[in-house]
């Protein structure tokens, strides 16, 4: 198939780098255009790009010159204009600019906060609710536009809201108790200062547990089509959010209680036969499984289980009784992958199967 003309917005970040990895020979997207700030433009992205990412910088993205982030300027060679734009922004600025490439035509597939939850903007994971993408219908039919935004979620709401699925659709969740352990790259570079975060653990980031307690209701609630709007999941969330030395990947304990009373067995029966829906497990990005279910009592493990289908996959272990609330568990999933610039991705693809972005 001829590949769709892409560009990544705030591509020289820590998450940008990140989109600019995966897109490497995508099997539907071509990356023709590379966005930054005032500091970068002009230059090439090899030069303009401090690299921090382990993976070497692809080759194809080390020429591209780095453009403002306004549509009459990004994207290069205009005989093959981009209609999609994946967007790496800080939310203060993604609340400016992805509205403009919207108005513009793009389909915006953003990693940012800024517009998760408004009641017109998909916030989608698609093995969770890809029925969510109407309410696009909606978006571009209230603010007049011909393109369109369309979220991911909070890098640690990810894996959370995945391990969480199949239990509220076969138990019902009625409260969720979290505590995270949350990776340095989530912070972006230069991010935490080693100062603080060796020998250390930071009980504080800002605005992460309200992301953490909301998104999740949204992503597990119902589509109200004719409303064009979400109705929130019925059940309540408290999280804990701390920042610790791990370079990649969000651990979440977790501790829920269900309207049905379930064992152990039951809750791992669910979680390891979970399975997207059509068309999802077709998508190039989708992981063969969605959920691995881990039995060793000391896992899942940062290092160890981050990787496991391409950072896609969200890991789950420890499911034993909870004194409290009734199960507990501990989910892991790669922050900067599923939980940013690979969820992004996906979201993509389905919205591109799905007739979104023709």
């Amino acid at each position: 198939m001829n590949r769709l003309p892409v560009i990544i917005l705030g591509a020289t970040g820590a998450i940008g780098q990140r989109f600019v990895q995966l897109l490497e020979r995508h099997p539907w997207f071509e990356v023709v255009g590379l966005t930054g700030s005032d500091r970068t433009l002009g230059k090439p992205y090899g030069e303009a790009c401090r690299w921090v990412l382990t993976e070497p910088m692809p080759d194809y993205a080390k020429d591209i010159m780095v453009t403002p982030s306004e549509p009459d300027q990004a994207g290069g060679d205009f005989s093959r204009r981009p209609g999609l734009a994946f967007s790496a922004l800080p939310a203060d600025l993604a609340r400016e600019v992805e509205p403009v490439f919207a108005a513009a035509g793009y389909g915006v597939c953003s990693n940012a906060s800024a517009f998760r939850m408004e009641p017109d903007v998909p916030l989608l994971i698609p093995e969770v609710n890809p029925d969510h993408i109407q309410l696009i219908e909606t978006q571009r039919a209230k603010r007049r536009w011909p393109g369109f935004i369309a979220t991911n979620p909070n890098c640690t709401t990810a894996g959370l809201a995945m391990a969480l699925k199949p239990l509220h659709i076969a138990f019902g969740v009625r409260r969720v108790m979290v505590v995270s352990m949350q990776a340095l790259s989530g912070a972006g570079y230069p991010g935490v200062a080693s100062l603080d975060i060796v020998d250390n653990v930071i009980p504080y980031i800002g605005g992460e547990e309200d992301k953490v307690e909301t998104e999740p209701r949204k992503l597990l609630g119902q589509l109200d089509a004719e409303h064009g709007s979400v109705r929130l999941a019925d059940f309540r969330l408290s999280a804990h959010t701390n920042r610790v030395a791990v370079s990649d990947g969000h651990t979440v304990c977790a501790s829920v209680e269900f309207e049905r009373e379930a064992g152990v067995e039951e809750v791992e029966q669910a979680l390891t036969h979970f399975r997207a829906p059509d068309p999802i497990p077709s998508l190039p990005s989708a992981p063969a499984r969605t959920l691995v279910v881990r039995r060793e009592l000391d896992r899942p493990q940062p290092r160890r289980d981050r990787d496991e289908g391409h950072g896609m996959t969200a890991v789950v272990g420890r499911v034993r009784p909870c004194p409290l609330f009734g199960i507990k568990f501990v989910v892991l999933s790669h922050n900067t992958i599923r939980g940013a610039a690979g969820g992004s991705i996906l979201n993509a693809e389905l919205l591109l199967a799905q007739g979104y972005l023709n």
